[in-house]
């Protein structure tokens, strides 16, 4: 058998485009030829599978599963290259069992390696980098606990939420989970980054008045009129970036925190809304633009 030299690996690498040790391990079973090598990682689809892992993934859509009992809930986000793929069967059986498996599992676990192979299935198959970009699960808290999701347009957007009625059996009241499933609609639409301003750290806050006084000193703003001008400014700040501060977007008068409190008067005790996912398909992922004019140039020679 030919000497596997990293020579030899870097070689088959350049001219496929797969791992390091997935070339190494090709050229061992291959005795060293490369030719054959490549027939291997053909055969396994490591080489289509591979050559597609640096191309951007922006379409794909975000899926969300919550158990019988509203005990649990977990929302995932798998993304491809196109969303001609991404609506195709292959694509909808692997999402699938990504948030089951996902739910299976504690928080911040591995996801297991028979559904990291049927991604790498997938990817050779259809050509494309499909990626399991991030999954959250959570779970109820308290007797009258309960998760609750929202899916917009398809899976474009997905929400998870956690919360908790006063009792076992406020939470069997109709108007508890129209409550919950509004709270996540509102998420949907309007971003909130927090359930309350206590989640806020005074870091983030004082990074906000910071931005608020060169705001000031741009306007020619008087120095001696910030600080009543920036607390107004939090305030309001503070109603944009909570969910208990928003006001509501489904109809009924006020805010979101003002209707959480008249529900828990009328169901006994205190309604709490503990924590949430907000999951927008390609969130922070900077989409290639092309250039349709530039490329037809190219291609005409212009």
């Amino acid at each position: 058998m030919a000497e596997i030299t990293a020579k030899l690996v870097k070689e088959l690498r350049d001219r496929t485009q797969a791992g390091m040790s997935t070339c190494k391990e090709a050229l061992v079973e291959a005795s060293g030829d490369i030719e054959k090598a490549i027939e291997i990682l053909q055969k396994k689809r490591e080489i289509k599978s591979a050559s597609v892992a640096g191309k951007i993934a922006t379409e794909g859509e975000v899926r969300t599963l919550v158990t019988a009992d509203k005990k649990r809930g977990t929302i995932v986000e798998v993304n491809t290259q196109t969303d001609f793929v991404a609506r195709g069967e292959e694509f909808q059986s692997f999402i699938a069992a990504a948030v089951k498996a996902a739910s299976d599992l504690p928080a911040g676990s591995a996801l297991p390696e028979a559904l990291e192979k049927q991604r790498k299935d997938i990817s050779g198959s259809t050509g494309e980098n499909v990626v399991v970009r991030r999954w959250e699960s959570v779970n109820a808290q308290g007797a009258g606990g309960a998760v609750v999701t929202y899916v917009h347009m398809g899976g474009k957007i997905g929400v998870l939420l956690s919360g908790e009625a006063p009792s076992a059996d406020a939470a069997k009241d109709p108007s508890f989970g129209e409550f919950l499933d509004n709270c996540a609609m509102q998420i949907a639409a309007m971003s909130p980054i927090v359930v309350d301003k206590s989640a806020v750290s005074e870091t983030e806050i004082a990074k906000q008045k910071e931005i608020f006084a060169a705001q000031l000193k741009d306007e020619g703003k008087p120095e001696a009129a910030w600080p009543k001008i920036i607390e107004g400014k939090v305030a309001k700040w503070f109603t944009e970036i909570t969910l208990l501060g928003q006001d509501n977007v489904w109809g009924a008068e006020g805010t979101i925190d003002k209707i959480r409190q008249e529900l828990g008067k009328k169901l006994g005790g205190e309604v709490k809304l503990h924590t949430f996912f907000r999951y927008g398909l390609g969130d922070g992922i900077e989409k290639k633009v092309d250039d349709l004019a530039a490329e037809v140039a190219k291609m005409t020679g212009g």
